[in-house]
């Protein structure tokens, strides 16, 4: 165990056949290479020299190296051991999808697993990663997206900056050949002044009026213009804060986010997990946690205290079931709508009636068909308030006692092959940038 510690898998591989060494000997010149891999290589050289560095051995037999045989033999038993059952010693050759584990044929016969869905372990395996690559798709399309803003905004702000340079260093360079036309003026009334003055006396007299004017000449001092510099405070101020701000139109957040694990197969959920729709059947792992007794899917999470709240947009729904269930509820087979058994729902609209599932459920009327229902939760009190998200009014109240973690509860209800889909939509919150002097 100790020289096993101390080797790694690289240093267990032959330089011939590149796999872990079986009956590993040493060599003269210190390098190590299989028994057999080494009596192929001098059979087919016709020479005893080294496979790695070419050096003559002795020609002697090389001794077997015992400490890395050791460790080859251990990497092949734990290896081993990885790929076998710990209870029946036989080959993991099944994925249990319910525990989410390999088992062997024996386990899968077992009464542990008679009634659990398994299938292969390369099946399971694509499975999976197929979840993962779709995480990650989504999740590289979502940052693609803020990158795309922050690129924009970047090029946006950027653009601004290079109109405020034109337009001022334009109006410096017509100051400038404004002063240089001056400039050119006052050096040539100089240079006639200067040449009368060079005259005779004469002549100087005779010019002198016109020269005396022109020495007058009106040489206006230079504009002072404001502003003139790059506005860098406007461009600078609070960058980070001004493009985070700006952000809120791209960002939108709902308060629950659906859980794809939990979701019977005929529901596809957006992409943003915040929209549920009934659509045709997918092959879906039967773990522990689907619901499969109902066409539904759970919230994320869960509640096990406080006052929680949540608004659904069931406009376009047909036959839908919205609420709070409790962890423990029945997920397999038929599924209990009672709040005896931890279900707290309301729904069904069939003809203009909505019923809330109480034992025996009850009617409720409705004038108008609700568009948007708001889901109250307060744990604490035992309470489960649907209220109607346009005008404010209390449809129905449960109360009762929780004892265990809650769930909010969707369900589309079955729609028949070909009428449409269905959603129901978890409506998004305004998102504000606060500002606070703490």
């Amino acid at each position: 165990m100790a020289t096993h510690s101390v080797i790694s898998r690289e240093d267990l591989i032959c330089p011939r056949c590149t796999d872990i060494y079986c009956f590993p000997v040493l060599l003269h010149c210190g390098h190590n290479v299989c028994k057999v891999c080494l009596q192929q290589f001098w059979e087919w050289k016709g020479c005893q020299e080294c496979p790695v560095c070419q050096a003559v051995s002795v020609p002697k037999r090389p001794p077997i190296n015992l400490a890395l045989k050791i460790a080859a033999d251990q990497y092949h038993m734990e290896k081993m051991s990885q790929d076998r059952c710990r209870f029946h010693e036989e080959k993991l050759s099944v994925y249990c999808q319910n525990d989410e584990e390999p088992i062997c044929l024996v386990c899968q016969m077992s009464k542990q697993h008679k009634i659990h869905e398994c299938c292969p372990l390369d099946e399971a395996a694509k499975q999976k990663k197929r979840q993962a690559d779709e995480n990650n798709r989504t999740i590289r399309e979502e940052f693609q997206k803020l990158h795309t803003f922050l690129f924009e905004e970047e090029d946006s702000r950027l653009q601004v900056l290079a109109q405020e340079v034109e337009v001022k260093v334009k109006v410096m360079s017509l100051k400038l050949e404004f002063i240089e036309k001056q400039m050119k003026t006052l050096a040539s009334v100089i240079r006639d002044a200067e040449r009368r003055l060079k005259g005779d006396d004469l002549s100087f007299l005779v010019d002198y009026k016109d020269t005396k004017k022109k020495l007058k000449c009106n040489i206006r001092e230079p504009e002072i213009i404001r502003d003139i510099l790059i506005n860098s405070a406007a461009h600078q101020a609070s960058l980070k804060f001004q493009v985070w701000k700006k952000m809120e139109r791209l960002v939108k957040y709902v308060p629950i986010t659906l859980d794809p694990n939990t979701a019977q197969a005929n529901l596809e959920l957006s992409e943003e997990l915040s929209c549920v729709r009934y659509s045709s059947q997918r092959m879906l792992p039967d773990n522990p946690e689907r619901c499969t007794g109902g066409v539904c899917v759970l919230g994320a999470g869960g509640f096990v205290s406080g006052k929680h709240s949540w608004t659904v947009d069931v406009s376009r729904g047909k036959d839908w079931y919205i609420g709070v269930v409790r962890e423990s509820i029945q997920r397999k087979g038929a599924m209990s709508l009672k709040p005896s058994d931890g279900v707290w729902i309301i729904g069904g609209i069939i003809g203009g009636v909505l019923w809330a599932q109480t034992s025996p459920r009850t009617r409720l009327e409705c004038k108008q068909k609700p568009e948007r229902v708001t889901v109250e939760l307060d744990y604490d009190k035992g309470k489960v308030a649907f209220i109607n998200a346009v005008d404010s009014k209390t449809i129905f109240v449960f109360k009762d006692k929780f004892t265990e973690r809650i769930f909010p509860y969707f369900s589309t209800g079955i729609h028949d092959e070909g009428s449409g889909s269905f959603p129901l939509t978890i409506c998004s919150q305004t998102v504000t940038v606060a500002i606070s002097d703490k």
